[in-house]
């Protein structure tokens, strides 16, 4: 069926453009609206709110360029410049007539003033017609921000996890629980229309960079991916966002000259000088004290600051919220048992002789080392290496996997040491290991360059690290067409693996290049003499049975410098 906002009617696989009328003809946006062939959920994508934020308008212009009717599912809105009479006149970011904040005022009145009947007409005639919400926005003229997502949090539960899981996918370092229900444009069509919904920051000081549209266009077709409302291929992304809680806006008692201290994106401690207020003699009269740790969200770099005007805003970084190890830790404890079957039985079968042979390749040959088995799992090379004489020790987050690991130990007659221990943030002293090795782990971390450093740190001087592992995040698990039918993959059932690929669209690793990234990250800590080998998958997986990873397996083999 065709759909219609307003005045504009756009039919099944139509890309329609043109001006959305409001309010009997006052308010004219420019729009796109998207209408797939096929049914399904209607996204509204607005830019202009806050007419000098010019990022997400100019995205807004470029995104119905390179959407494609033929991959849009369901229907996409976009409204270029919702202030456009201020854009034009170039009026900043409030309105024209009135002087008020557009995303002040939402739900707005009807017989109030201009920027209020804009609010209600939005409220009236386009947030009915809306499954999700994804607002642009940027520091005003003289604000400079590091980016970051707001997502509305005073909703029904399920709106504000829906809010959040949005948040989740956009390429930013930091986001931020919204604690209003009304005023602005995304709050209040989350909590009166049910809609969920954010709102991205990038960019500022009434300015954009072809860089900063090329992230919050990323960032787009990301999230209409993510909602099933485009047929497009995830991008590249950095960042899977920190929370930011107890966000602190610090305004100026005195107008007069601004000379801030700190970057955007600096963390801050409690006590520290964040900047100063000074007279046209050049002495200070105010100063601007961090009230707690945390991070510099956006900050006034114009040189004059209002009485009464933003100074600084901070907020304290929170990894409280962040469920993703809670959620792998979850997913693995569900797959433990298989893995004690599989390597059970892979200790028994060639696959073993070949992995002995390429590990014991590069270590140490004169010595009995001390050995830990980052993210052990079931014990594979905890025990293969303890078979060799070494005094080994297996750590993983998995309680399950530990359990299990345990078992195969004694069945084998190994004397093991298993620990439940987060690869990420290991409780072994400094220099305590000879060999850090690891096998499939690094894809599952969320904060990987955080574990290569734990893993550096625990090494001895001149100590060496085995890394196996493959660039999972660029394959698809539910693809099974490559695998034989006894692979463990067929019985785990799609669910499962859907589950793994949404866990994996959650961790950046999934889109970095690896192993290069991998060999960035470790030459920045203390480790040297880097060995890669890139085919080794081809020489342990030669048979295609039930232990066959068609994903090209690599090995990073470093030493700690002495």
């Amino acid at each position: 069926m065709s759909f219609s906002l307003c005045n504009l009617t756009a039919d099944p696989k139509e890309k329609l453009s043109g001006e959305l009328v409001l309010n009997n003809g006052e308010f004219r946006l420019p729009a796109t609206i998207l209408h797939g062939e096929q049914p399904g959920k209607t996204v509204l994508i607005t830019a202009g709110i806050h007419s000098g934020e010019y990022v997400g308008i100019q995205t807004t212009v470029q995104l119905p360029r390179i959407l494609d009717i033929d991959k849009t599912v369901g229907t996409i809105i976009i409204l270029k410049v919702i202030n456009r009479s201020a854009f034009e006149q170039r009026r900043g970011s409030m309105g024209v007539s009135d002087g008020k904040n557009l995303n002040r005022v939402f739900p707005g009145d009807p017989e109030g003033t201009e920027m209020e009947r804009l609010a209600y007409a939005i409220t009236q005639n386009v947030f009915p017609s809306v499954d999700y919400y994804i607002d642009l926005h940027s520091g005003d003229d003289y604000e400079r921000l590091t980016p970051y997502v707001y997502y509305a949090g005073v909703a029904k539960p399920e709106v504000v996890d829906e809010s959040r899981k949005m948040a989740e996918r956009v390429d930013v370092p930091y986001m931020i629980r919204s604690g209003v229900a009304s005023g602005g444009s995304y709050n209040h069509a989350a909590s009166a229309f049910d809609i969920p919904s954010i709102l991205i920051e990038r960019g500022g000081m009434g300015a954009w960079t072809t860089e900063e549209v090329l992230s919050t266009r990323r960032d787009i077709l990301n999230l209409l991916s993510h909602l099933g409302v485009y047929q497009g291929e995830k991008d590249y992304r950095k960042y899977h966002p920190l929370d930011v809680v107890d966000v602190c806006y610090q305004y100026a008692s005195h107008g007069g000259l601004w000379y801030p201290e700190k970057k955007v994106g600096d963390i801050i401690s409690e006590g520290e000088l964040l900047g100063e207020v000074h007279n046209y003699e050049g002495n200070p009269i105010e100063g601007c004290w961090a009230e707690f740790d945390g991070v510099v969200l956006y900050q006034t770099e114009s040189l004059q600051v209002l009485e009464s005007g933003p100074m600084i805003a901070y907020g304290r970084i929170s990894r409280e919220f962040d469920s993703r190890k809670e959620r792998i830790t979850k997913y693995w404890g569900k797959r433990s048992d298989s893995f004690l079957s599989q390597r059970r039985s892979e200790l028994h079968s060639p696959l073993a002789k070949r992995w002995r042979e390429v590990i014991c390749s590069h270590l140490p040959q004169d010595r009995r080392l001390k050995i830990l088995d980052v993210g052990c799992g079931t014990g594979f090379f905890t025990i293969l290496l303890a078979k060799e004489g070494h005094e080994t020790i297996g750590t993983d987050l998995t309680p399950e996997m530990i359990e299990h690991s345990v078992t195969l130990a004694k069945e084998e007659g190994c004397d093991c040491q298993f620990l439940v221990m987060d690869g990420e943030n290991l409780e072994f002293p400094d220099k305590t290991f000879d060999v850090v090795i690891s096998r499939n782990l690094t894809w599952t971390l969320p904060h990987a360059e955080q574990a290569y450093q734990e893993w550096t740190r625990v090494l001895k001087d001149g100590g060496v690290l085995l890394n196996f592992d493959a660039n999972y995040g660029a394959s698809n698990l539910l693809d099974k067409s490559d695998l034989p039918q006894s692979h463990a993959h067929h019985t785990l059932g799609d669910e499962m693996l859907q589950e793994c690929e949404e866990i994996k669209s959650q961790l950046p690793i999934s889109s970095y290049n690896r192993p290069a990234w991998d060999l960035s990250v470790l030459s920045q800590t203390d480790m040297r003499e880097f060995y890669i080998d890139l085919d080794m998958g081809e020489r342990i997986y030669v048979e295609k049975d039930e232990f066959y990873n068609p994903t090209p397996l690599f090995l990073i083999c470093a030493k700690k410098k002495v």
